[in-house]
């Protein structure tokens, strides 16, 4: 095998800019042939991608075709899971878009299915290739931070207009997204929180704010609260409706403080780490010796979601190690699912999370709303810089 086929179900708005990368910047990739229901989407791969990419109105009708090695799913979120685990039946290897899903049952079938095939699994996981996290997780893994004490996330610059939310009649409703922040613009960060640190709390305590700032059903605006295992805490403070925002990424151990902000990467390194200091100093006031060092990182974002393609086109054709296995989507959609199920019950949320419980209260969700959805689905929304 020289190259992958690839074919993309959803061409919508990320998966038209897969669609563009594949075509010639992926070495070993070939797009193959596209998948929507829509008229409209259909009618764009007419006039941009090239003949030889072939169009399906039906996944099922891909699936069969023997036309393409691989897929990329870029739906709505809930289909994320059910494509999956039949493109696996079908012999295919998988990338999904984020999140994972919406609830994390059906995450766990789709990685089970997975796991019984032999396919190379993938999630769009793109911030995983930014030199500035990928520095702050080596760090804390070889130990240069010491013990994990508190993780500090504020991230408030996704900022959203009215008229964002209109673009699509499935966005921010809990039938047609499954969320708002949580689901959509915060996967990366829930991603990186645990990925980099590499801890997963043991509770979480949440307080969500509904349609706060925009005429939508889901969360624009949420703080949570979490215990880690060690002893360790954390927040995570996130909406779509504040301008200027913020992302701040703050990290301390016993052998100091890592803060990521503003595209530089700071390492408030203690000379002597702090129990060491405590157990020695007997002078009251007084604190460790405390050195500012600006870790060089390359300026740039990484390769963000053409490399992800590469990394997965890589990992089919020659072995290589996956960036973002999709496996691992379900412990990001873990957080935001323990989140909502905090906020909905007003209480604790322990992990590992009450699946059926949280299921049970997002499907009520669903039934009981009466919201009714503006739409302006006339444009295209351009995702370049998104992330």
């Amino acid at each position: 095998m020289n190259k992958v086929r690839y074919g993309i179900i959803g061409i919508g708005n990320m998966g038209r800019s897969h669609a563009v990368q594949l075509l010639d910047q992926v070495n070993g990739a070939e797009l193959a042939a596209v998948c929507d229901s829509s008229p409209a989407a259909l009618a764009w791969a007419k006039d941009r991608l090239p003949e030889s990419v072939q169009q399906f109105k039906q996944p099922e009708n891909l699936f069969k075709s023997g036309l393409i090695d691989a897929v990329i799913i870029a739906t709505p979120h809930y289909d994320h899971p059910p494509l999956a685990i039949q493109a696996f039946d079908a012999g295919l290897h998988v990338l999904i878009e984020k999140p994972a899903g919406v609830y994390t049952k059906a995450v766990r079938e789709m990685n089970a299915r997975a796991a019984a095939s032999d396919r190379v699994f993938g999630i769009m996981y793109n911030q995983r290739t930014n030199p500035l996290y990928q520095k702050l997780k080596e760090l804390i893994s070889s130990g240069e931070l010491g013990e994990i004490r508190r993780t500090n996330w504020i991230i408030t610059n996704w900022y959203r207009s009215q008229s964002y939310y209109n673009s699509g009649g499935w966005r921010a409703t809990w039938a047609g997204e499954g969320g708002g922040v949580l689901l959509n613009q915060d996967p990366h960060q829930l991603d990186l929180w645990q990925w980099t640190t590499g801890l997963m709390p043991k509770r979480v305590r949440a307080f969500c704010h509904f349609g706060k700032y925009r005429d939508i059903e889901v969360e624009d605006d949420v703080t949570a609260y979490v215990e880690y295992e060690n002893g360790a805490t954390g927040l995570f403070v996130t909406t779509t409706g504040e301008a200027p925002g913020t992302n701040r990424f703050e990290v301390t151990g016993d052998r100091g403080k890592i803060v990521i902000e503003d595209d530089k990467l700071v390492f408030w390194r203690l000379r002597v780490p702090e129990p060491e200091f405590n157990a020695s100093f007997n002078g009251g006031f007084g604190a460790p010796e405390c050195w500012k060092c600006e870790i060089p990182v390359p300026a740039s974002h990484g390769e963000q979601h053409l490399g992800i393609l590469k990394n997965f086109t890589n990992a089919i054709l020659h072995g290589e190690q996956l960036i973002a296995p999709g496996e691992e989507g379900i412990k990001g959609l873990t957080l935001s699912n323990a989140m909502h199920l905090s906020a909905w019950e007003d209480d604790w949320a322990d992990l590992p999370l009450d699946e059926d419980r949280f299921h049970e209260l997002l499907q009520s969700k669903i039934a009981a709303s009466k919201y009714e959805k503006k739409t302006d689905e006339s444009r295209t929304l351009d995702v370049t810089g998104t992330h």
